[in-house]
């Protein structure tokens, strides 16, 4: 996904930076933030949050098996810092940890990571890729901030303390499109319906028809919720 969505921005001119990455227990990646900045983009990739799904053979299994594994994905927008969002310093707890990502075009190793907790809302937002502690707090509270905003509207709350922790859970049954790649090659989209049998293409960021055909339902009314 982390490549899907690279290959999406550089397909539109768009850049992006990488703002935190957890590397896989064995290998890959476990979780990254990135900040995506171009025209719409936010209006574009808010399809892309919820639950993914990739069905395939592992190859971290000597057996040749096939595996499903789920990955969570979250977009929200870059808030201006004149938006009015109420964050009580004492509802946010502070981690300073070392960096320890990736390495060399990923990370910033001698970097002073920060990780800030809200505590009303169970919400982590971390940054590990500036080099002073600073630069890091003041990136996770941008984050932090637009995630508490971009839930109170979707979730049309007056103010950010009703916002409660709840999150959809990374299982089947909760994803909002499959990758399957055995027994068959398909990308689908379990909200609109459609797909795309290209699957490689789809991993190289191939994805504007499943994002079309997203907002084109939400804009005509079809969308499925699931």
């Amino acid at each position: 996904l982390y490549r899907m969505y690279t290959r999406w921005t550089e397909r539109h001119g768009f850049t992006y930076k990488l703002m935190d990455y957890l590397e896989g227990d064995d290998a890959g990646l476990k979780s990254a933030s990135i900040l995506i900045e171009g025209e719409n983009a936010y209006g574009f990739l808010k399809s892309e949050s919820g639950v993914h799904r990739l069905v395939r053979i592992s190859p971290f299994d000597s057996s040749g098996r096939r595996h499903t594994s789920f990955s969570a994905v979250e977009v929200m927008p870059e808030i201006d810092d004149d938006t009015e969002v109420e964050i009580r310093p004492e509802d946010v707890e502070m981690q300073v940890f070392r960096s320890s990502g990736a390495g060399g075009q990923h990370i910033n190793k001698t970097s002073s990571a920060v990780r800030l907790i809200h505590k009303p809302t169970g919400i982590v937002v971390s940054c590990q890729t500036e080099r002073s502690q600073f630069q890091n707090r003041e990136n996770c509270m941008k984050m932090l901030r637009a995630k508490l905003v971009e839930i109170k509207e979707r979730e049309h709350l007056d103010k950010i303390s009703d916002i409660k922790g709840d999150q959809k859970k990374i299982e089947w049954g909760s994803q909002i499109r499959s990758y399957v790649f055995m027994p068959y090659t398909l990308a689908k989209d379990t909200r609109t319906g459609f797909e795309n049998s290209n699957i490689d293409a789809v991993m190289d960021g191939d994805i504007d028809g499943f994002i079309n055909a997203y907002l084109t339902a939400q804009a005509t009314g079809q969308l499925e919720t699931k």
